[in-house]
């Protein structure tokens, strides 16, 4: 975004609250401007929308710290440095707010860089944030955002306070009562630094080299120094993905082309599965009417159905005309279901005559002239061969064709 919207929130809720916003592109402050305290930040959130919004808190709430930490694993580092550190802080761990930089140092020995803060303090940042329904992108401790001399210290005065960053990853916040004994502690060690000021100071003990720059707003000089890449803002708590409206729309869109899509593949799938289901009840029609016309069989698959008719056909008789057999013999099942006693034990084709012989068995003399009598209906010539008694059946033998 062009425009970026900058807060720099207090170590109290009831002290007062800087803002300010700045253009990315012209280089310059659009508005700026102080509340009260906590309770005006919902007048900013017009001012939030559509624009980056960078949180600045103090330094002096803010912990500092680097070790070194075995390994390169920074799930490891995490677990093991808030314990390499208890003995450094008042507080206790569990009650603080461990976040981590991918900072990297030339010179420093150390490999693991952290920043510490109360969780309760985080957690009232973020909830007068919330309330005022202000949503954050970015949240730097002030002297991470402050200007970084690559051969000396930053300086700004903050009311009656001091903060110095003396490093990537060092600095310190100081009352103004301390500044000139701090000063003269430095000029008692060796190296003493350059300092570069941006505002002006309390009496500054002769020795100590400071070089004055254009006085600016502490949140003018953040702005103009560029946005630093660490953010407080990580672990519990990280920053939600906040769509935009564009992308909330295309995702709806999406979301009903996918429900849509659902139904169409829910639809065609109860489609397919009532297909099989049918399917599979012809198929188990074909088996059974197999089974009932060859009982002898014990073992059949639909796929080898017609095969195996096939071979039987070619057993009937040779040269069977498969078309003219198979058109006689479908007249044949009406006759069959007419008169159920009917049971064919052979039958034979002759392709020559296009005739069918059967021999049969029936229950007594009148089922076969039933039978014959349904076949005639059909407009079938039928010869009737001789019958005879066998125990309780009566068997015999039929010649069918077609009328000529």
């Amino acid at each position: 975004m062009s425009e970026v919207l900058y807060i720099r929130l207090n170590s109290h809720a009831d002290a007062p609250i800087w803002w300010l916003i700045w253009s990315n592109v012209e280089r310059e402050i659009i508005a700026s401007g102080e509340l009260l305290s906590a309770e005006q930040l919902s007048t900013l959130s017009d001012k939030a929308d559509h624009r980056k919004v960078v949180v600045i808190v103090p330094s002096q709430d803010v912990t500092l710290k680097s070790v070194n930490v075995p390994g390169k694993s920074s799930r490891a580092h995490k677990a093991v440095v808030p314990y390499m550190l208890e003995d450094e802080l008042t507080e206790d761990v569990d009650e603080l707010f461990f976040a981590y930089s991918n900072t990297k140092i030339a010179d420093e020995d150390n490999n693991c860089f952290i920043a510490v803060v109360k969780r309760q303090l985080f957690r009232d940042w973020l909830q007068c944030l919330q309330a005022a329904n202000i949503k954050c992108q970015l949240m730097i401790p002030e002297i991470l955002a402050m200007p970084l001399e690559a051969d000396g210290w930053s300086v700004a005065q903050v009311d009656e306070q001091i903060i110095v960053r003396q490093g990537q990853w060092r600095g310190m916040t100081l009352d103004t009562s301390l500044w000139t004994f701090a000063c003269e502690q430095w000029l008692m060690e060796d190296g003493t630094p350059s300092i570069a000021s941006y505002t002006t100071l309390p009496n500054t003990p002769e020795g100590l080299v400071v070089e004055q720059k254009p006085q600016e707003m502490l949140l003018t000089l953040i702005a103009q120094s560029g946005q630093s890449q660490f953010n407080l803002l990580q672990g519990e708590f990280s920053v939600k993905d906040d769509r935009s409206p564009i992308v909330k729309t295309w995702a709806m869109a999406a979301g009903i082309c996918l429900v849509a899509l659902l139904l169409s593949l829910g639809q065609k799938g109860a489609a397919l599965f009532q297909l099989k289901a049918q399917q599979a009840q012809i198929e188990q029609q074909i088996i059974d009417t197999y089974i009932g016309a060859f009982p002898e069989t014990k073992r059949v698959r639909v796929s080898t159905i017609r095969s195996q008719l096939k071979r039987k056909m070619s057993g009937i008789g040779s040269g069977v005309n498969e078309q003219s057999f198979l058109m006689l013999l479908s007249k044949l099942g009406n006759a069959y279901t007419q008169v159920p006693t009917f049971t064919t034990t052979s039958i034979k084709f002759d392709s020559k005559r296009g005739e069918i012989r059967l021999t049969a068995s029936a229950r007594d003399y009148q089922a076969f002239d039933k039978f014959k009598g349904e076949l005639e209906k059909m407009n079938l010539l039928v010869t009737q061969g001789a019958q005879n008694n066998q125990g309780d059946l009566v068997t015999g033998s039929l010649s069918i064709k077609e009328r000529s």
